[in-house]
């Protein structure tokens, strides 16, 4: 007799999605009791025109607001810290994570060590550890995505650099899951090309890896299948034309698909890239678009009757090499680095980084069980562009 498969699956959030939504901001705050929120960005989306809009039109509505925006890229515990005592400071109640990934995981791990009392670190997303955090204590949260990539608008965590060990952690709670998201496509008009692609690319990667992914989550797969097509039609014309609004819609729903599947799973993608950004301090979503073909050819052996048939639906030939060469031809298009070599990124830390890349929480997967020897074999690959 067979048996049943057992999973626990999750949703997003309400989300507002459309050209001109950033208008309702006020109205979401009021509606959720938002009195004193702290706008959370970064350095730069800090001094453009649409924060500044946006804390006028929270300021005319009669809340209180203030903007915190000592985040790095890849954000660290001391901005974390740092944020926490501007909140506590201000006497904020609530939290409007603004930006991409970084602006929107530093919101929400804000939020969520608002009212704690122990340690981040106490929160990684291992096991139960979620179940320590105090409910009570978790600020609610609205996210403003102004990128197309990560999808941490719709997802219940944040992902925080330990300085201490150079190591990328995945800070996870239920209750870190914004209260609405407001997905204005007009907010990304403005990206530059590079940032395009590599968030684009990024979302790809959630997808992608999430439908590779061989764990149980049907609804999760079919997620990842349409939004690996939205990017297919979608990301080359936000590339090419920034102002083109539907492009840059469908790819915002990619990002939001991207991690509401990657429920189901990463993989070794994510895994590599982690140490990478940890180490190098590199875009998160370039660094999966370099590792993006060699994890595929390492993976091959268990997924390609899944990307043969991934492949038909997204309008290639029904095979795995088609699919390959249209990520390849996608990377050039969108001037991705071919290698880690092209990328900035020496071998210095290759042994460092094969030891870390199995242990990274995304690892588990992979289709293919992740080892050492074989990330560090996959590290010099991806340094000298061998397929």
């Amino acid at each position: 007799m067979t048996q049943s498969p057992t999973a626990n699956w999750n949703y997003p959030t309400a989300v507002k999605f459309g050209a001109g939504r950033i208008k309702d901001l006020p109205k979401l705050c009021k509606d959720n009791g938002f009195k004193n929120p702290l706008l959370v960005t970064d350095p730069f989306l800090a001094t453009q025109p649409m924060v500044a809009d946006a804390v006028n039109a929270l300021k005319a509505a009669g809340l209180g607001i203030a903007v915190f925006s000592e985040i790095k890229p890849n954000p660290v515990d001391s901005n974390i810290e740092a944020g926490l005592k501007v909140y506590r400071a201000g006497k904020h109640d609530s939290v409007i994570a603004f930006g991409g990934g970084s602006g929107l995981d530093a919101g929400k791990v804000i939020a969520f060590m608002a009212g704690q009392t122990r340690p981040m670190w106490d929160f990684e997303d291992i096991g139960d550890w979620w179940m320590r955090a105090d409910p009570k204590g978790i600020a609610p949260v609205i996210a403003v995505p102004t990128t197309a990539g990560t999808g941490s608008e719709v997802g219940r965590a944040g992902v925080i650099t330990q300085e201490s060990t150079h190591t990328k952690k995945v800070i996870f709670h239920p209750g870190m899951m914004p209260k609405v998201t407001i997905c204005d496509p007009e907010l990304t008009v403005g990206m530059p090309q590079k940032i395009t692609a590599g968030t684009g690319m990024d979302a790809l990667a959630h997808c992608l890896e999430a439908y590779c992914s061989p764990f149980y989550h049907p609804m999760g797969e079919g997620i990842a299948v349409e939004g690996i097509r939205l990017v297919k039609e979608s990301l080359p014309r936000a590339y090419k034309d920034g102002k083109d609004i539907e492009a840059r819609a469908h790819m915002m729903s990619a990002a939001a698909m991207g991690a509401t599947a990657f429920q189901k799973g990463l993989g070794a993608i994510h895994a590599l890239s982690h140490p990478v950004g940890a180490l190098h301090d590199t875009h998160h979503g370039m660094t999966n678009a370099v590792f993006m073909p060699y994890v595929l050819v390492y993976n091959r052996k268990a997924i390609e009757t899944k990307i043969n048939r991934l492949a038909a639906y997204i309008g290639l030939a029904p095979n795995f090499d088609a699919f390959l060469n249209w990520i390849l031809d996608l990377r050039k298009e969108l001037h991705v680095p071919h290698t880690l070599k092209d990328f900035g990124v020496g071998k210095e830390n290759f042994a460092v980084m094969a030891k870390m890349a199995p242990e990274d929480p995304t690892a588990g997967g992979n289709p293919v069980p992740l080892t050492e020897k074989d990330a560090l074999d996959l590290f010099e690959k991806a340094y000298n562009g061998s397929l």
